[in-house]
């Protein structure tokens, strides 16, 4: 560490020193002169490579989180974003401030179907925690390539419940119709045990090393193929019959 006081025995030393410095100067004189050289060509504020690419901004953003410049997290709490559109809205004329919301509800229903249509491509930046991974992209796909009579759960449900409504004018027709009901979630429940079984066992195939295989996994698999082929979300990738 050097001290105020050390100033004028560094100069000294140095002074000292320089003999010592000339001495040796002879033996290693070439490099030391083209080093130099080297050193005065370089430009002011040179900076080294660093030995990787640089990173896009958009990946580097949805990295951290933000989309346009704007981060998806609050950074102020509920009362100081309010007290901020307060103060915000008594700067304002009336007018200023319609226009100015108006833009705002713009931009954020720009940002969520921006988000909406990452999630439905699958982008694992936008998927929720459900849906993050190898194991689930394979569980969602080896459903999407395949046909289960539980694919029309919705439909039936649907229809269930227009016979509830019309079984109060027709008794005799409710009761056959809760019958064939009753046979169909029987059928529906035995289906998803058998889904869960088989997706499992694929996963097990394809990832020996996971632990994200049991009930979860099942319940996963099985309530993507209770869901309609275009309400999914992320999208099927594969089409039916494909061999994944």
């Amino acid at each position: 560490m050097k001290l105020p006081w050390d100033k004028n025995k560094q100069s000294s030393g140095a002074g000292d020193g320089g003999s010592t410095a000339a001495s040796a100067a002879p033996a290693g004189q070439g490099k030391t002169s083209v080093t130099g050289a080297e050193e005065q060509k370089l430009p002011r504020g040179y900076t080294p490579p660093k030995g990787r690419p640089t990173p896009k901004r958009r990946d580097v953003e949805l990295e951290r989180g933000i989309i346009g410049g704007q981060s998806l997290a609050p950074s102020d709490t509920y009362g100081q974003a309010r007290q901020k559109r307060k103060e915000m809205k008594a700067s304002m004329s009336k007018e200023e401030y319609k226009a100015y919301k108006e833009r705002e509800r713009e931009e954020r229903l720009k940002r969520q179907r921006e988000q909406q249509a990452a999630m439905d491509r699958g982008e694992e930046a936008f998927l929720m925690d459900r849906d993050k991974g190898e194991v689930r992209r394979y569980a969602r796909d080896w459903v999407d390539a395949r046909r289960f009579i539980s694919n029309y759960v919705m439909p039936v449900a649907i229809a269930l419940l227009v016979i509830m409504l019309v079984g109060n004018f027709f008794p005799e027709f409710a009761a056959t119709a809760s019958m064939f009901a009753m046979v169909l979630m029987l059928v529906f429940l035995i289906e998803g045990i058998i889904l869960g079984r088989r997706v499992n066992k694929a996963v097990r195939e394809r990832f020996p090393e996971t632990t994200e295989t049991g009930f979860g996994l099942c319940y996963y698999s099985y309530s993507r193929a209770v869901q309609p082929r275009k309400w999914r979300t992320p999208r099927a990738r594969v089409e039916l019959g494909a061999d994944v």
